[in-house]
């Protein structure tokens, strides 16, 4: 698929350029914007049960169905079609991983555990992947640093660390089909393994720099059950190309590599990615974050489940997926065009991919 096809096209013009390294980390917290974030919505802060399992099952069933019919069709413009079908139903399946670190343990009994069992443990990324890693991203003092699993200051690289750090996305589901088959198993036996895989392979985080900590409390136990299925699910992947060959494994490696690619690509532009390591206010980080509202709808596509207001996630961390689109109507309205709000609102994919490249093309000349 065309990359042109698959992001939104420029509106307005194009975000200035990143401003100099920190300069983000010196912003003072506006107060006005936090209080009425808080008051502007606390009357939709509830998740709701029957939106959680009737779009998660929808586009699961959604992606299953295509997969299959990728699998078992002779046409290859066909297969490559439902091959892309199936990668965009089972990304929005997967990205309720995100909900899932975020909602109160109470407040949808039983999803978790069915959302592994349908997702998670299926594609070989189990919620404890993410549970008690993507918090300390969200933590006041972390976001931004060495200590943040998920910040990478991408805009103030060289600019070869930009197609690297997508095109690695590729290697994303080969990599876990071998963690789970292999490197558990072994671990099981061999204590410097497991420690290692935990430490390394056991997050989904971009700063090669962290190491996870042992699980404490109740995830200690979600995390044995969970390995443990993926485990039993990637052996039997692999056993199963003895009886019925490797097409089918290769065709479904192949569309979650897709999934995994477009994942990388929001990941990419969920941020401006322009502080160089310093704590910074709530504030700053919401203006390093990045929401892409309406009237453009290609969002709702590469940034599903809420993921198009990421910065007003970083606002409102609880807020369930399905209200963050009322919540920012609240907000844009209430503060106005030129408030601090309306400062992290950018109009697609390309041009805030351009904004991080000019970042790194001016990092990457010599003297710079």
């Amino acid at each position: 698929m065309n990359l042109q096809q698959t992001i939104e096209p420029a509106a307005g013009t194009v975000p200035p350029a990143a401003p100099r390294a920190g300069a983000k980390a010196a912003i003072a917290d506006d107060k006005a914007m936090l209080r009425a974030a808080r008051d502007l919505t606390k009357d939709i802060a509830v998740a709701r049960p029957a939106i959680y399992w009737t779009d998660t099952l929808l586009s699961a069933g959604i992606g299953y169905a295509a997969l299959a019919g990728a699998i078992l069709v002779d046409s290859v413009p066909l297969a490559i079609a439902l091959g892309v079908v199936a990668a965009l139903a089972l990304y929005r399946a997967l990205l309720f991983i995100h909900e899932l670190s975020h909602i109160h343990r109470d407040a949808l009994p039983g999803y978790r555990l069915a959302w592994n069992l349908l997702v998670g443990i299926p594609v070989l990324t189990p919620s404890f992947m993410y549970e008690g890693v993507h918090t300390l991203h969200h933590a006041r003092t972390r976001y931004g640093t060495v200590e943040d699993p998920e910040y990478l200051p991408l805009a103030l690289m060289k600019p070869w660390s930009l197609p690297l750090f997508v095109a690695i996305a590729l290697l994303a589901p080969p990599a876990l089909l071998f963690r789970f088959a292999v490197l558990v198993p072994l671990g099981a036996v061999v204590p410097p393994v497991r420690k290692l895989v935990w430490e390394r392979f056991s997050a989904l985080s971009i700063n090669p720099d962290f190491r996870r900590r042992p699980p404490e409390g109740e995830l200690t136990r979600r995390v044995f059950w969970q390995e443990l299925g993926g485990s039993l699910w990637a052996i039997a992947l692999l056993a199963s190309t003895f009886a019925i060959g490797w097409r089918p494994l290769l065709i479904a490696l192949a569309v979650l590599s897709l999934t995994a690619v477009l994942n990388q690509l929001r990941t990419l532009v969920a941020h401006l990615w322009e502080n160089d390591g310093e704590p910074m206010t709530v504030t700053a980080q919401f203006l390093d974050s990045v929401n892409v509202p309406p009237p453009g709808w290609m969002a709702a596509i590469w940034a599903p489940v809420g993921l198009r207001y990421h910065a007003l996630h970083h606002l409102l961390p609880s807020m369930p997926y399905h209200s963050l689109g009322e919540a920012h109507r609240r907000l844009a309205a209430h503060l106005g065009q030129d408030s601090t709000y309306a400062g992290a609102n950018h109009p697609g994919m390309l041009p805030l991919v351009m904004r991080i490249a000019r970042s790194t093309m001016r990092v990457g000349r010599p003297g710079a």
